[in-house]
């Protein structure tokens, strides 16, 4: 009987990492960023903005009445828990598939963490160029874009691998 491969759970740690950063900035925002005032990084493009989302994603559902908070918690802890099943039977060594998931999961928990303590989440990074302007966001959001981009990327190139052969 072979012995079992190390799965790819140690990559938790990477979670454990977003979730840590993620909520050390929003703490420093809370006590050192104005409400709904502007502060520039980079003019131009950047600012510093403290803001709230009650929603999802730009603002979805952020009007719904409060029943969405529910629905966001319930969401991201049942993708984090898809997410580490599926790391656990990810080989450890394969970053490619480990390193995005364990983004999404760290970001994903960041936010339901300010669910549970706030009632919202808290944003505030602002990009923006002359009148256009991208909704702010914070660290947890970024990891998870940035993860669901990975699986995405990954993935099909895991794909055409294995169309290839290879």
């Amino acid at each position: 009987m072979a012995a079992p491969r190390p799965n790819a759970l140690p990559w938790l740690g990477v979670s454990l990492a977003v979730i840590v950063l993620d909520q050390l900035s929003k703490a420093w925002v809370l006590a050192r960023l104005p409400e709904y005032t502007p502060v520039p990084v980079i003019p131009g493009f950047w600012n510093w903005y403290r803001t709230y989302n009650t929603g999802a994603a730009f603002s979805f559902l952020a009007d719904a009445g409060g029943w969405q908070k529910y629905l966001f918690l319930g969401l991201a802890l049942a993708i984090s828990g898809i997410l580490a099943w599926m790391l656990a039977r990810t080989p450890r060594g394969d970053w490619r598939q480990a390193l995005p998931p364990a983004l999404v999961i760290g970001g994903a928990l960041g936010n339901v963490i300010d669910r549970l303590l706030h009632g919202h989440v808290v944003d505030f990074i602002q990009w923006y160029a002359g009148r256009w302007s991208w909704p702010a966001f914070n660290l947890a959001d970024a990891a998870v874009v940035t993860g669901a981009i990975g699986i995405g990327v990954f993935g099909l190139l895991g794909e055409r691998r294995r169309a290839r052969g290879g």
